[in-house]
């Protein structure tokens, strides 16, 4: 928002703050916040935007910019939208923070293609803008990608069942995420590369939006529709314990293989726990805390980061199966986030 006053450099910084203060009361509403390692002038403005601001990976993801902000003497703003799909939310969210006179932001694309145009203004006046987690379609309309490689992901799991499932004929189910999200796409299309198969082989698919309650009446419509299901794909790990509890509902817990992808502290102890025999975890704090770094040597030097930065993944299982590389709960649970 452009000003025809002159505003003394004190000002300047409060109608930063106060621009903040109504991004976060606007434009996210879902109790979204904004930090700072301090108010100097001096400090790099980082902005972040998650999908949303309760799901515990981006509270995780949250913390790491917050202390690489600390550490980097960058002043951190954030926002989030209301669900996660939210994209208009996003949009208000990026405009707000290019207002605020950001250096860089960094996002999760609630939609990878809608949020483009929000993308390119920025872009044009001058913001790095980097994507965590999910990419955008396309890829390259943000300076950079810093994200678990989410086929790899999927491809772990889809190895891991498809070992666990030797010798038996696997009727699969998939619970997705949604329409038009790259990283479910990623994850669902990984799984069946992994798992040698492809979606004729898929008896039945529902999208859940990651939430558990979903992914449990999604299983609930499966179990209707396809009743001998032994094999459970899932988005995330709430989307899984959702499906656990609809299998249990039917005493089918003991016979089906759920497998997921995230690796978030709830998620990897169910799978200690028996409820999910695998997960792809992946470190969302390591994203964010590498995006903040980055926008403070864009600021400090003109550093652009580019391209795609792999933030790794690890597959998290008690029951390793031959040709399959995995670590065990003790290590998850050393790593996970939530």
């Amino acid at each position: 928002m452009s000003r025809t006053t002159r505003l003394s450099s004190s000002l300047l910084r409060a109608a930063a703050v106060t621009g903040v203060a109504a991004l976060t009361l606007t434009a996210c509403g879902s109790g979204s916040g904004s930090g700072s390692s301090g108010s100097g002038s001096g400090e790099v403005k980082v902005g972040l935007i998650t999908k949303t601001d309760t799901n515990p990976f981006f509270v995780k993801m949250k913390e790491g910019a917050e202390q690489a902000a600390k550490e980097n003497g960058a002043q951190l703003s954030t926002a989030a939208g209301k669900f996660d799909g939210d994209n208009a939310g996003q949009v208000t969210a990026m405009e707000n923070m290019v207002a605020a006179g950001v250096k860089g932001i960094l996002i999760t694309p609630s939609d990878s293609k809608a949020i483009v145009p929000a993308i390119e203004k920025a872009r044009a006046k001058g913001v790095l803008v980097i994507a965590l987690d999910t990419p955008t379609d396309p890829e390259s309309a943000v300076d950079a990608l810093f994200a678990t490689d989410n086929l790899k992901a999927g491809e772990l799991i889809g190895e891991y069942a498809k070992a666990a499932m030797t010798g038996k004929t696997a009727k699969i189910a998939a619970l997705d995420l949604a329409p038009g999200v790259s990283v479910g796409v990623q994850r669902h299309d990984g799984f069946l590369k992994g798992f040698g198969a492809t979606d004729k082989d898929v008896v039945c698919a529902q999208d859940t939006g990651g939430d558990q309650a979903k992914g449990q009446t999604a299983m609930e419509n499966c179990l209707q529709k396809e009743p001998d299901i032994n094999v459970v794909y899932t988005i995330n790990e709430p989307a899984a314990l959702g499906a656990y509890t609809a299998l249990k509902a039917k005493g089918r817990e003991k016979d089906v293989l759920i497998v997921s992808v995230d690796g978030g502290c709830t998620g990897t102890q169910a799978v200690k726990d028996g409820k999910i025999a695998a997960t792809s975890q992946q470190y969302p704090l390591k994203m964010a805390a590498e995006g903040v770094k980055a926008v403070v040597a864009y600021a400090k030097d003109g550093t652009k980061a580019s391209g795609y930065t792999d933030t790794g993944v690890t597959l998290i299982s008690d029951e390793a199966q031959d040709g399959v590389a995995s670590k065990d709960t003790a290590y998850g649970l050393e790593n996970c986030w939530g």
